[in-house]
C-alpha cells in the first residue's frame, strides 16, 4: 500500500470517554471532536481531579442537572452554589449539528454576549418532549432574541452612535428613524447566517426523545450521554431547596475511561 493510500485511509479522532460516578449512580459520556477547546479543558481538569467531590448542584426535572461548581465541594447545606469560576473563559464553539437533545453534554455560561462558557461549570440535559407547535414557538422566540442582540451590536457601534446622538441633540425624530429603517438590509445579512432552524432529524429528536431545544445556538454542546441516562432522571427527581439544590448532596468522581 502506498503512503498516499494509507493516508486517505486514515479514520477520525477516536472520541474520548468519560466516566462519572455519582452517588446516585454512574454516568458515560462521550466528547465530541467538533468542540476541540471544551473538549481538551474537560479533559484537563480531569486529569487534575478538580471535579472528584464536587456536588451536582443544580436539579430541575424535565429539564436539566448542573455541576462543576469549585465551591460546591465545601459548600455548606442549603447554600446557594452557582456563581464559582476559574477566572477564564472558553470561547463558544457552538455547532447547529450538536444540539440539547435528552442527554446531550453543554457547558453554562453567565451572560456575556459572545457566549463564552463558564471553564468547569456543566450541565446535562434531561428535557422533556415536545410539539410541533411548541418548536415554533421556541424558534420564533430564540430568532426574535439573536434579531435584538444583533441590532444592540450595531445601534452600539460608534459610527452609528454617533449618528443617533446628533438626531436626538438635534430633536430629529423623523430623520433618526429613517435611519433605524436604513440599518436594517446590514442586520438581516448578519441575521441570515445565525438564525436558528430545526433539521428534520432535530424535529423528530425533540418530538420523540426530548430535549432542551429553548437553549439551541445560545450554549455550546460538547458531549453527550451513551449509557446511564436513567441516573440524570434519578438526580433530576430528588427534593430540592428554593435554588433547585438537591437536599441530598450528589457528589461526583470523574476519569477518562479510553
Amino acid at each position: 500500500m502506498s503512503a498516499l493510500l494509507a493516508f486517505s485511509q486514515t479514520t477520525a479522532p477516536k472520541l474520548q470517554l468519560v466516566e462519572i460516578t455519582t452517588t446516585q449512580g454512574v454516568i458515560i459520556v462521550k466528547l465530541y471532536n467538533e468542540t476541540p477547546e471544551h473538549r481538551d479543558n474537560f479533559i484537563k481538569l480531569i486529569k487534575q481531579g478538580f471535579y472528584d467531590s464536587l456536588l451536582f448542584h443544580r436539579a430541575i426535572p424535565d429539564f436539566m442537572i448542573q455541576g462543576g461548581d469549585p465551591t460546591s465541594k465545601y459548600a455548606p447545606k442549603d447554600s446557594f452554589i452557582g456563581n464559582g469560576d476559574l477566572g477564564y473563559r472558553i470561547p463558544a464553539e457552538i455547532n447547529p449539528k450538536l444540539y440539547h437533545k435528552r442527554g446531550a453534554l453543554s457547558a453554562a455560561r453567565d451572560n456575556s454576549p459572545d457566549k463564552s462558557s463558564n471553564p468547569s461549570q456543566f450541565f446535562i440535559v434531561q428535557g422533556r418532549k415536545f410539539t410541533n407547535e411548541e418548536l415554533s414557538t421556541i424558534l420564533n422566540q430564540v430568532n426574535y432574541g439573536i434579531k435584538q442582540e444583533l441590532f444592540q451590536t450595531v445601534v452600539k457601534s460608534d459610527s452609528v452612535n454617533k449618528r443617533i446622538n446628533e438626531f436626538m441633540l438635534r430633536g430629529d425624530q423623523e430623520s433618526m428613524q429613517s435611519y433605524m429603517q436604513s440599518l436594517q438590509p446590514a442586520i438581516d445579512k448578519l441575521y441570515e447566517p445565525k438564525q436558528l432552524g430545526f433539521s428534520i432529524k432535530q424535529i423528530n429528536t425533540y418530538i420523540n426523545v426530548g430535549g432542551a431545544p429553548h437553549l439551541d445556538a445560545t450554549y455550546t454542546v460538547f458531549g453527550e450521554i451513551i449509557s446511564g441516562i436513567e441516573v440524570v432522571d434519578k438526580i433530576a427527581a430528588l427534593p430540592r431547596n428554593t435554588y433547585d439544590r438537591p437536599l441530598q448532596d450528589v457528589r461526583m468522581k470523574m476519569k477518562l475511561i479510553n
